[in-house]
């Protein structure tokens, strides 16, 4: 029978609270001593084979001291067949060495370490050691041995495998050390590791053991995750628990008692009782320990006095026993056989349990377990995993119907657990078994085609690549099952099969989707405010947007993906915007145009069915960039088109719409992919021809062109310096002055973009390029000088490739033939001698002449009939167009030239007819009755007849035209004006106010009508220094303008009578004019 060898110190401990009796008596039915013997050993005996047995039974973990100590001596006191002997000094040395050197390892640990024990980690001894090992002993000559009586139901009889008596704990007890064990209560045969770290606790419990007293109660704690080694509130722990007695420095169960008072290390009492010593305190002498403790243990009773000098809880407790029944109970005896039936069924279920069953059954010292049903109850909970309260329950229930039905309640939910955990068991072997099964069966398969010749066409490999591609990403559950099912398809198809074509190139894209890969955003104010700032210059509106969204972001965690459009001119930057939003947010950037898109097909992608078919733009988008979150750039969605392949604007609804871009459906792929967090951009001129769907979708956002204080920064910060890098010459002393950008912004480049800014300068520094080559000569930059003896990197991503044609008098191969060489040339160092400065005054001979010759068409004063408008171009730039009026013979006609719109068409109309209806209040007719212009015709001409005109905002401008002309009184040319009118005179708002005024501002214009409802508008958007030096009149009805433009004429006059105004105008103070 195989033995275990324990670590000479050890503790071992049982759950919750227990009486115990510290001594180097062991169990008479599982332990072995040897009295005798200098090198004392233990021996715990299992009555099965399974190294398993002791383990899963007793839950025993042995605890050492750190280091280790020298075997164990014999007890100081024994029992024997011929007598006790008393300890000799050599003995009593020996036994303080060892308890010194335990001291010392706890003192400097201050705590004690618990160690797993293992079942099979010591050898068993010989037999005859074991044998030798087994003397036994009696109570014949009055040795100091403890009390002997037994605990009720026990056997005086010694064991077949030990001579050794049992110990047991006395009826009255004085008060006991209360030590605080959780998380499990400890049931009789069963033992606990329990980790005391408190120093005082264990020089109590050493103190106790060398005096032969080693009796302590051990109480569970109500809270599980206490850490105490000191009971400071008796409400703390449960009340009842058991009395245990240590072995060695391990614990058994003995009896169950029950608190009934408390006293802390402060010496406080948690209830009124008092403490009475049961004898008095006896002192021991340091140099004979063993002496005195024999002698205590022979003569006296048992004293715990010295207990209140250490810092430890002690307890006055009373007994519980169990209350009487009859063993022919009915009751009880048929919960015991269910409780039989329980075991037999988890036994079958988990292995560990039979041998449990096995050794409780052998440790019974009655031959029938059902003459012992208090004990079948405590086995029953001990060797469950229930919950603390139900364990704590049973412990605590002194009714023997009440315990077993308690019990057996645990052991019903452990076999529920056994059965489950069986269960389990089954389906993972089951999915194995299965899985070891395909593997083997695709190994033999292998093995068939490798013996028959047919080696692995590449499929296995390419299989292997798609498998390996999957494993890295976190497809959905919908799109990891599509994956599965088109790998079996391909690994069944034949390489020649069309089909397995079709199968690999989507698994490739299926692949390379992103899914669930993500970039790290940025969401920085700092950071993005100053990427924009080195990008762009101005566009507050749309910088202020972006700080919003990630100020949203910062404070959510995250951002949902949104739609925003751009709206502006051409040439502002909206697209360069784009990709400044991309790096502040630290997103990849992807950007497609769909200007002339007709096939809806990109959008939505191609059906497999069709050869070469695609993903839609979106998928190859993702695929390119490598994430989910990027931000894509959808140019020109203003310019989208349709045709007999359907309407691509219609399929970008579900694309921008963030209720559904959640799943989009690509008909390639087939299966849903999340573009919720993709942002999008979307870049358009104007939002006329954007379906209004579409439009609803999206948050716009006017990118307004700049003026010219604007430009002339971004040329000086930005487009001067790149274009200068890009012609090579980074380092040469040329120069483009402020004053030629100035002149080249105002008679060259007007638009509201930079565009075509940017082509002049460019051209600007090429010429200047072309200059100084030209002017210092070959001689200064030699051919040859400019090779590199360097060799070109395999890995660069620029080469030159140079094609020179070999000398016919030292080459005699093909004319045609030509030498390719990979040197890289050289970049040529322009002397410092060389200057170059582009002024005002030689700016011509860079771009040419002056595209605008003049700003304002009328230099001088205009004849009656002539007014100044202001207008909006198509290329974003606004400009200041004269309306011209004549009178002529006719039938009361109106002739419009200049390419007039047919918006501008119905403004002429609608002002005639006003004039007309109003002709004897301003003075044209003599009477209220008298026609207007029956006899004559008025011709309306705009100039400049090559450009087209549109537009609501000429309205004012021709209506003064008209009265000028029919008044026959000038118009002041230092005054302009925009805004529609209706037929009854009211002034409607327009728009490109910015532009406009910026024209106006250019070409010298002091006074500008404008409507009052874009007063806001001006003044909000138009900057101050465009403002500056222009007087502005805001306007309601057509009568304020007209009192305001002909101010201090003698028409006015009149007018104050038969033409009064409704209200007075507001100046751009605010204040009514005069």
């Amino acid at each position: 029978m195989a033995t275990r060898w324990p670590s000479p110190i050890t503790r071992m401990t049982r759950t919750s609270g227990f009486l115990t009796n510290v001594a180097f008596k062991l169990r008479s039915t599982c332990c072995v001593s040897n009295p005798f013997s200098r090198q004392t050993t233990l021996a715990y005996y299992r009555t099965s084979s399974s190294p398993r047995t002791l383990r899963s039974f007793s839950s025993t973990v042995a605890l050492n001291l750190t280091r280790p100590t020298s075997p164990l001596s014999y007890p100081r006191w024994i029992n024997n067949r011929q007598g006790s002997r008393t300890a000799t000094k050599e003995d009593s040395e020996d036994i303080e060495r060892q308890d010194t050197d335990s001291q010392g390892v706890a003192r400097d640990g201050d705590s004690v370490l618990l160690n797993p024990s293992d079942d099979d980690s010591h050898q068993a001894p010989p037999a005859s050691s074991s044998s030798s090992s087994s003397s036994s002993g009696d109570d014949s000559d009055g040795s100091s041995s403890p009390p002997s009586s037994d605990s009720p139901g026990s056997s005086d009889a010694p064991s077949p495998t030990s001579a050794l008596t049992k110990q047991s704990v006395p009826e009255i007890y004085p008060q006991v050390l209360a030590l605080p064990i959780t998380r499990r209560p400890l049931f009789p045969g069963f033992y606990k590791a329990v980790v005391v770290r408190n120093p005082a606790v264990v020089a109590a419990i050493k103190e106790m053991m060398k005096r032969g007293q080693p009796y302590l109660g051990a109480f569970l704690l109500k809270d599980e995750n206490a850490d105490s080694d000191i009971i400071m509130d008796i409400d703390s722990v449960h009340q009842k628990t058991g009395k245990k007695k240590v072995l060695q420095r391990s614990s058994i169960l003995t009896r169950r008692i029950r608190i009934t008072d408390l006293f802390t290390p402060a010496g406080e009492s948690v209830s009124s009782a008092t403490v009475q010593e049961v004898s008095e305190e006896v002192a021991v002498s340091a140099e004979a320990p063993e002496a005195e403790a024999t002698k205590h243990h022979a003569t006296g009773p048992i004293q715990t006095s010295f207990l209140h000098n250490y810092a430890v809880s002690l307890a006055n407790v009373e007994n519980l026993s169990v209350q009487p029944y009859s063993k022919s109970n009915q009751y009880i005896r048929a919960v015991m056989s269910e409780i039989v039936s329980v075991f037999k069924d988890i036994a079958q279920l988990n292995p560990l349990f039979r041998d449990q069953i096995t050794n409780f059954t052998i440790s019974q010292s009655a031959n029938n377990v059902f003459d012992e049903p208090d004990k079948l109850a405590d086995f029953a909970a001990a060797v469950s995993t229930g919950e603390v309260n139900e364990l704590q329950d049973v412990l605590e229930s002194l009714i023997v119907e009440e315990r077993l039905q308690k019990a057996l309640l645990v052991l019903k939910k452990e076999l529920i657990n056994a059965q489950l955990q069986s269960k389990i068991s089954r389906d993972v072997e089951s999915k194995i078994q299965k899985r070891q099964r395909e593997y083997y069966l695709m190994e033999q398969l292998k093995g068939i085609k490798k013996e028959l010749g047919m080696e692995s066409d590449g499929k296995d490999k390419l299989i292997e690549k798609f498998r390996e591609r999957a494993n890295s990403l976190k497809m959905p559950e919908g799109v990891r099952k599509v994956f599965e099912e088109e790998l079996n398809k391909l690994q069944h198809l034949e390489p020649a099969a069309s089909e397995a074509n079709v199968t690999r190139n989507y698994l490739d894209w299926l692949t390379q989707i992103p899914w669930g890969q993500h970039s790290k955003e940025n969401y920085s104010i700092a950071h993005a405010t100053k990427v924009l700032d080195e990008d762009h210059y101005g566009l507050k509106d749309v910088k202020d947007r972006i700080l919003e969204f990630l100020a949203v972001g910062k404070l959510r965690g995250t951002v949902e993906g949104k739609i925003i459009c751009f709206v502006g001119p051409p040439g502002v930057g909206k697209t360069s915007i784009g990709k400044s939003i991309a790096r502040a947010l630290n997103r990849q950037f992807f950007r497609f145009s769909v200007g002339g898109l007709t096939d809806v097909a990109e959008i939505k992608g191609h059906r497999r069915t069709y050869v070469g078919a695609l993903p839609s733009k979106i998928i190859q988008a993702l695929k390119r960039v490598g994430t989910e979150n990027p931000l894509i750039l959808i140019d020109e969605v203003d310019k989208i088109g349709r045709g007999h392949n359907g309407d691509p604007a219609s399929a970008l609804l579900e694309m921008l719409d963030p209720e559904q871009n959640s799943a989009f459906l690509d008909h390639y792929m087939d299966v849903p992919v999340d573009l919720s967090r993709v942002l999008f951009v979307c870049t358009a001129n104007n939002l006329d021809t954007i379906p209004a769907p579409l439009l609803d979708r999206m948050e716009v956002l006017e990118v307004s062109g700049y003026v010219s204080e604007e430009k002339t920064q971004i040329a000086e910060r930005y487009l001067a310096p790149q274009a200068k890098e890009a012609s090579g010459l980074k380092d040469a002393n040329v120069t483009l002055d402020s004053s030629a950008i100035d002149h080249l912004i105002k008679y060259y480049c007007r638009e509201s973009g930079v565009r075509n800014l940017k082509k002049h300068i460019d051209k600007i520094y090429r010429k200047a390029a072309f200059k100084i080559v030209t002017d210092l000569g070959e001689e200064a930059f030699p051919e040859s000088s400019a090779m590199s003896d360097k060799p070109t990197d395999a890995q660069g991503e620029s080469k030159t490739v140079d094609s020179v044609e070999p000398d016919p008098s030292t080459a005699k191969s093909d004319p045609g033939q030509t030498t390719v060489t990979t040197e890289e040339r050289k970049p040529l160092k322009v002397p410092d001698t060389v200057s170059i400065a582009i002024t005002r005054d030689n700016l011509k001979d860079y771009v040419g002449p002056q595209i605008y010759q003049k700003d304002r068409f009328y230099t001088y004063a205009p004849p009656p009939g002539v007014s100044t408008g202001l207008g909006y171009l198509g290329n974003g730039s606004g400009a200041v167009m004269p309306v011209e009026a004549t009178i002529m013979p006719g039938k009361g006609g109106l002739q419009l030239t200049g390419k007039l719109g047919e918006v501008i068409r119905e403004s002429a109309q609608i002002a005639l007819s006003w004039v007309k209806a109003h002709a004897h209040e301003l003075g044209i007719t003599s009477s209220a009755a008298e026609q207007c212009l029956h006899d004559r015709d008025i011709h309306l001409h705009m100039p400049e007849g090559s450009i087209g005109k549109e537009g609501p905002s000429a309205g004012t401008a021709i209506t003064t035209a008209f009265v000028s002309l029919l008044t026959n009184t000038k118009v002041d040319p230092d005054i302009a004006m925009t805004g529609e009118i209706s037929l009854v005179g009211q002034v409607l708002p327009v728009g490109g106010l910015k532009e406009k005024i910026l024209a106006a501002h250019r070409a010298g214009i002091t006074t500008i009508l404008a409507p009052s409802a874009n007063r806001a508008d001006i003044e909000e958007n138009v900057p101050e220094s465009v403002k500056t030096g222009i007087r502005f009149v805001f306007v309601e009805d057509i009568r304020q303008v007209l009192h305001e433009v002909f101010r201090g004429e003698s028409i006015t006059k009149r007018w104050q009578e038969t033409l009064p105004q409704r209200s007075s105008p507001l100046t751009s103070d605010g204040a009514p004019k005069a």
